[in-house]
């Protein structure tokens, strides 16, 4: 463990050498940036948080602040409206956003965290919910009114030749989706992945069937970093290097979770250190997906992408199809050798 800590602090102090940093251009001074995540707080999205503990975001010039966020579409409108310069949002949404916002885009993704979106839905067994799809028919299942995993649910509905309408929602509030599961008012729920922990805290994960969109064969990147396209078009130096000091976090968590877990708990003292541990593990799963090994953190499959977005323009009924371009610039990427998915991964 040692060794594998010394070699990706020493690859990631070398590529901050080679790179020049905004704070070395900009004379000494830090250039604000204001980031909004997609959610609340949590171990989930720890290697943000890494980064500004151990200061890698002020090493490349930047005074970063981090916001929590009100869902993973709330950000893309946060940041085209320019109270945010950066932030968390679902790759679907923004396809979506970008075809009812034609001509240059306001937003864009660049870098892909979720390289698999880790969509679920999540039902008691004693509901007769099993690891099969089609169980779900004719069941209750609570949502949000707008969330990604319920949007995307007729691409999996496609997929296992079922209907749309196949059960019927409940539109349940984020926070309350865990009290109706418990209490049996619904049969299923909708998580990502990584959120579910709390549920897995109130009911028996063994009395639980995980249903997991991409085991449907649905292949969609989920949330990325997103960038206004005003600080891309004028500053991206200022991009490239949140993208460096961030990647080099989430490099080293991969490593040891361990002190990302602790640097997130510095802001949320109140959760706990097990479960975070245990939500990271769950995220990891969908952060270094089976494609990372091949083209490096971050980064995307234009053919899995361009994919995507023309299920997206087909199941949103969009009028216009954005072209992949449009929806992710990879021009501000960190050198593929600095997002290599660790060998113990």
């Amino acid at each position: 463990m040692q060794r594998r800590l010394f070699l990706a602090a020493t690859a990631a102090t070398a590529a901050t050498l080679a790179a020049p940093s905004v704070f070395a251009q900009s004379g000494g001074k830090l250039t604000p940036l204001k980031f909004t995540l997609d959610f609340r707080i949590n171990g989930q999205t720890a290697p943000f948080f890494l980064a500004m503990t151990r200061g890698y975001y002020k090493d490349e010039g930047l005074d970063v602040s981090i916001d929590t966020g009100a869902g993973s579409v709330a950000s893309i409108t946060r940041i085209a409206s320019g109270v945010y310069q950066m932030g968390l949002g679902d790759i679907s949404s923004l396809v979506e956003f970008n075809a009812q916002n034609p001509g240059t885009p306001m937003v864009q993704a660049v870098y892909q965290y979720y390289n698999r979106a880790p969509f679920v839905i999540i039902g008691r067994k004693d509901r007769g919910v099993t690891s099969d799809f089609k169980s779900l028919q004719g069941k209750k299942v609570a949502a949000a009114a707008v969330e990604s995993t319920r949007r995307a649910w007729p691409m999996v509905a496609r997929k296992q030749g079922m209907r749309a309408d196949a059960f019927q929602w409940q539109t349940t509030d984020f926070s309350a989706r865990d009290n109706v599961m418990v209490r049996g008012d619904v049969d299923a729920a909708t998580y990502f992945h990584d959120s579910a922990m709390s549920l897995f805290a109130r009911m028996k994960p063994e009395d639980l069937s995980v249903l997991k969109y991409a085991d449907a064969g649905v292949n969609l990147y989920g949330n990325a970093i997103l960038a206004g396209s005003n600080l891309v078009a004028q500053n991206p130096k200022v991009v490239a290097a949140f993208l460096r000091a961030t990647n080099r976090a989430i490099v080293e968590t991969f490593v040891n979770p361990g002190p990302s877990i602790a640097a997130m708990r510095q802001r949320e003292p109140i959760l706990d250190e097990k479960v975070e541990l245990a939500r990271w593990a769950v995220t990891a799963q969908y952060v270094g997906a089976a494609d990372t090994r091949g083209h490096g953190l971050g980064d995307i499959k234009k053919l899995t992408l361009e994919q995507q977005v023309d299920e997206v323009a087909d199941v949103f009924g969009l009028k216009v199809k954005p072209a992949s371009d449009a929806i992710f610039n990879t021009s501000m990427l960190p050198l593929r050798s600095e997002r290599n998915l660790p060998a113990t991964t």
